[in-house]
């Protein structure tokens, strides 16, 4: 049996809003620069281990963020990695890492 949600006083709700705010504007300067290419795929995973913002990031929406990725071809690595459209990089398995590694490996620099 489902319990209802307890009102929240104002103060609770200010802070559950700045809160959300606050992890919005991470996860979009980390995509951000996984579209400008400061960062990898390798750095956003290696992130998601210790940010719980970015761990909480769905894999499917890091994948737009890569350079010439839309919904499209987000959908056939996720389908092709066998990975869930609603997994999150925290839920990754071991195996799917290294197959999204492999799949957009660090441009080197010439």
């Amino acid at each position: 049996m489902a319990l209802p949600i307890p009102p929240l006083s104002a103060e609770q709700l200010h802070k559950a809003r700045a809160a959300a705010t606050a992890a919005r504007r991470r996860r979009a300067e980390v995509k951000a620069s996984l579209r400008a290419g400061d960062l990898t795929m390798a750095d956003v995973i290696g992130l998601a281990e210790t940010d719980d913002v970015v761990a909480h990031t769905k894999v499917v929406d890091v994948l737009k963020c890569m350079p010439r990725v839309g919904d499209k071809r987000a959908a056939e690595v996720m389908t092709r990695l066998d990975i869930a459209a609603n997994r999150r990089l925290r839920g990754l398995g071991p195996h799917q890492i290294a197959s999204l590694e492999a799949e957009f490996p660090p441009k080197t620099k010439d």
